[in-house]
């Protein structure tokens, strides 16, 4: 028997399991995964392109936001994991197949940066064919990369929503999200260990030989991960075919039929909205941190790196109290507000904390920054989960990521655009060049909660249930 027909018995029985705690945790490593990818790629990477290499902060902020950029593709992998089954799964295949490409893309992104390196000429940038040229390499591959993420990712909320029911969702994301934060520790633990050797003024080579071995053990793991979180998961705990009528599964809901459904509430542009500027306000910082430690704190690499288990570990403590206890008692739309507040000011204490040029008054910044964010990023997702309807999960999900990976990406840009402002408008003071950035990240977080205030999850479902039902009698017309 294949596995299309193991899974997809439409006489699957209604008595599923609900999800357990070790479920929950092995899902979690997935999340681990791209966590640990992404302290490559903005730990180590924006780092050793600001300032090893000396490549402009604004240019190292769009290639590394370019993955982000790809983003709109998220709907369209949300509508096809709902739609299309691949190896006879609607989301499990898809996270396979986009972790095996973006762990691939990772290391010849390395690649590529070297060429790029031995491109330039001089200790200063400078515009050439060559330059030009390996640019526009990189670019591509790190678009490649943003693809394979907005597959897997997708997919893989996608299937959270599929297992999980109202009443256990904050638990699940709860759980989920906190390996998000385990993947940031070790990842920066494992970056540290093997670039430990390096000092500020180490040869090109000896940093080469560093970071390449290291994009080839981390993603090597981090594929690993990605199938040990979900084999079997999805045949025994989805709920898809429960939560939908044969006449509404799979081909019935075209991407046209899906976009309907996804426009037909105000409450989705809305959301969306609040989820853009919130994640533009949060993420802002991501470009310019290990740069603001080795410039302002004179920080070698692998120290600077290690900030993450500091951000992580404040995190980490907070997704597991905010799922548990504090959303259950304040609910998710309060429990957001408070965390908004809590980013805006954690946010200026990394500013101020420049003036001190110590670091362990910026790793201790880091731990309040890390539990402010826990709060809200917990919230918001247990949120978005919920703004979501069975037969069209995925392009939900997909709208949703979209929001999230778009806005990091233009946080990621204007990190870096302000960070360069900030150094010809005060070219005497790095500290308040930087603290241009962390004031800007506070306000938008304020802003945030405006548009927080005008989201109805009743009014959301009313809509698109509405909007469902006219889409399904139009397909049988």
């Amino acid at each position: 028997m294949a596995i299309g027909d193991t899974y997809n018995n439409q006489n699957q029985s209604l008595a599923l399991p609900k999800v357990n705690i070790l479920t929950m945790f092995r899902l979690g490593l997935f999340q681990m995964g791209l966590s640990m990818m992404s302290i490559l790629t903005l730990g180590v990477l924006n780092r050793v392109m600001i300032q090893e290499i000396a490549i402009p902060a604004t240019l190292v902020a769009l290639v590394l936001a370019l993955p982000s950029f790809v983003a709109p593709t998220r709907i369209l992998f949300g509508q096809m994991s709902d739609s299309k089954p691949l190896l006879g799964y609607h989301r499990t295949a898809y996270v396979w197949v986009g972790a095996g490409i973006f762990a691939i893309a990772a290391f010849l992104a390395v690649q590529v940066m070297w060429q790029l390196n031995a491109a330039s000429i001089g200790d200063r940038w400078t515009w050439t064919t060559q330059t030009i040229g390996w640019t526009a390499v990189l670019g591509l591959v790190f678009a490649v990369y943003g693809l394979a993420i907005c597959a897997s990712g997708t997919a893989f909320a996608a299937l959270l929503v599929d297992i999980s029911e109202e009443d256990n969702r904050s638990q699940v994301v709860g759980i989920v999200w906190s390996m998000l934060m385990v993947g940031i520790i070790v990842g920066a633990v494992i970056s540290s260990s093997l670039l430990k050797q390096l000092t500020t003024d180490a040869p090109i080579e000896t940093l080469q030989a560093a970071i390449n071995r290291l994009f080839l053990i981390v993603p090597g793991i981090v594929f690993c991960l990605a199938i040990v979180a979900t084999v079997g998961v999805e045949k025994k705990y989805s709920r898809f075919f429960n939560r939908s009528t044969p006449g509404n599964r799979e081909d019935s809901i075209t991407l046209s039929g899906a976009w309907k459904i996804l426009t037909a509430s105000p409450q989705t542009g809305l959301f969306f909205t609040f989820l853009l500027v919130m994640t533009i306000s949060l993420f802002m910082q991501d470009p310019i941190l290990e740069p603001y430690a080795g410039q302002v704190f004179k920080m070698p690499l692998a120290e600077s790196t290690k900030l993450n288990v500091f951000y992580g570990t404040g995190i980490l403590i907070s997704y597991g109290i905010t799922g548990f206890f504090i959303v259950p008692r304040l609910g998710k739309r309060r429990t957001i507000k408070l965390g908004c507040i809590l980013v805006a000011f954690a946010a200026l204490l990394l500013g101020f904390s420049g003036f001190s040029a110590n670091p362990s008054v910026l790793k201790s910044t880091l731990v309040l920054f890390g539990l402010a964010t826990g709060f809200v990023t917990t919230a918001a997702v247990s949120l978005m989960l919920d703004l979501t309807i069975a037969e069209a999960a995925g392009t939900f999900i997909g709208a949703w990521g979209l929001a999230q990976s778009i806005s990091r990406g233009i946080a990621t840009v204007i990190g870096g655009t302000v960070l360069d402002v900030g150094r010809r408008l005060l070219p005497d003071s790095l500290v308040l060049a930087y603290g241009l950035v962390f004031a800007l990240e506070a306000t938008g977080m304020l802003v945030s909660i405006l548009f927080l205030n005008r989201v109805n999850v009743t009014e959301f479902k009313t809509n698109t249930k509405q909007a469902l039902a006219s889409v399904l009698e139009s397909d049988l017309d």
